[in-house]
C-alpha cells in the first residue's frame, strides 16, 4: 500500500501541464477572484508544489481593449532566499539575488477553439462601428498621468526606506564608536589593575552592552525598485507608441491640407 502511494506521489512530481484547456466561464471566474498574491504566499505554494504560477489580470490595459495576462514563478534563489527567512543586504549579495532575477516569467498563450472563433465573429458584426473609434484616441494625458502617479508613488516609497537604511548605518557607526571609546577605558583600567597586580575586568560586560542592531530587512525596496523599472518601461513604451500616433496623424492632416490647398 506505501509503495503505491509513493509511486503515485512520484508520478505526480514528475508529470508536467503541457496544455490546458478552459472554457469562457471558468476564466472569466478566475480574472473575477483574482487578488495580487504576496511573494511569501508564492514562496509557500512553490513549496508543495514546484510547478505553481501567480497568474496576474491587468485590468487598465483590459479595460482600453488589450488582454494582458501574465504569469510568474520565484528563482530558486528567491525560494531559498524564504527558505532562509535573510532578508540582510550580505544574505541577498550571497544569493547574488536583485529585483531582475526574483521572479521568472512564464510565457502564456491563449488558443479559442473553434466555436469561440465563431461566437466571436458573430459579435463583432453586433458591435457598432462607432465603438471601434475610442481606440483611435490621441489623449495620452490620461494614461500617462495614471502611470506617473504610480511611479511617484513608487519612488516615494523607496525614499522612506533610504532613510530608513541611512538612519540605521548612523545608528551602527554611532555604536561601534561608543563600543571603542568603552574599550579604550576598559583597557586603561585594566593597564592600571594591572601595575596593582589585580586582575584584568572582563568586556563582556561591554559586548552584552553594545548589541548588534537589528538589520531592517531589504526586501521591500528590492521588490519597489523593480515596481519603478516596470512603471519606466511601461512609460517609455506607450510614449514611442504615442509619438508614433501623433506623427501618422500628422502626416494625414499635412496630406489632407495640401489637397484642400490644391
Amino acid at each position: 500500500m506505501s509503495s503505491r502511494a509513493n509511486s503515485r506521489r512520484i508520478t505526480e512530481l514528475e508529470s508536467r501541464i503541457d496544455y490546458v484547456q478552459c472554457d469562457g466561464l471558468a476564466a472569466m471566474k478566475i480574472i473575477k477572484h483574482c487578488h495580487e498574491e504576496s511573494t511569501s504566499n508564492m514562496e509557500v505554494a512553490q513549496g508543495a508544489l514546484l510547478e505553481s504560477v501567480v497568474v496576474i489580470y491587468d485590468t487598465a490595459k483590459s479595460a482600453r481593449g488589450f488582454l494582458t495576462l501574465k504569469a510568474y514563478r520565484l528563482t530558486p534563489q528567491a525560494i531559498q532566499m524564504y527558505k532562509e527567512n535573510e532578508f540582510t543586504p550580505e544574505a541577498l549579495r550571497t544569493l547574488k539575488i536583485g529585483y531582475e532575477n526574483l521572479f521568472i516569467e512564464i510565457p502564456i498563450v491563449i488558443k479559442n477553439s473553434n466555436l469561440t472563433n465563431i461566437m466571436m465573429s458573430e459579435l463583432e458584426e453586433l458591435i457598432p462601428e462607432e465603438e471601434g473609434t475610442k481606440y483611435l484616441d490621441l489623449g495620452t494625458a490620461s494614461v500617462l498621468e495614471n502611470q506617473l502617479r504610480c511611479m511617484m508613488d513608487r519612488v516615494d516609497e523607496l525614499n522612506q526606506e533610504a532613510i530608513k537604511f541611512n538612519r540605521y548605518q548612523h545608528l551602527v557607526v554611532r555604536q561601534q564608536q561608543d563600543k571603542n571609546r568603552l574599550l579604550a577605558k576598559r583597557a586603561q583600567e585594566n593597564a592600571m589593575r594591572a601595575a596593582k597586580d589585580e586582575p584584568p575586568l572582563p568586556d563582556d560586560d561591554i559586548n552584552k552592552l553594545m548589541r548588534p542592531l537589528p538589520v531592517p530587512p531589504r526586501l521591500n525596496p528590492m521588490i519597489v525598485a523593480g515596481q519603478i523599472n516596470t512603471y519606466s518601461q511601461h512609460i517609455s513604451q506607450f510614449c514611442a507608441q504615442s509619438l508614433a500616433k501623433l506623427y501618422i496623424t500628422q502626416s494625414l492632416q499635412s496630406a489632407k491640407e495640401s489637397k484642400t490647398t490644391n
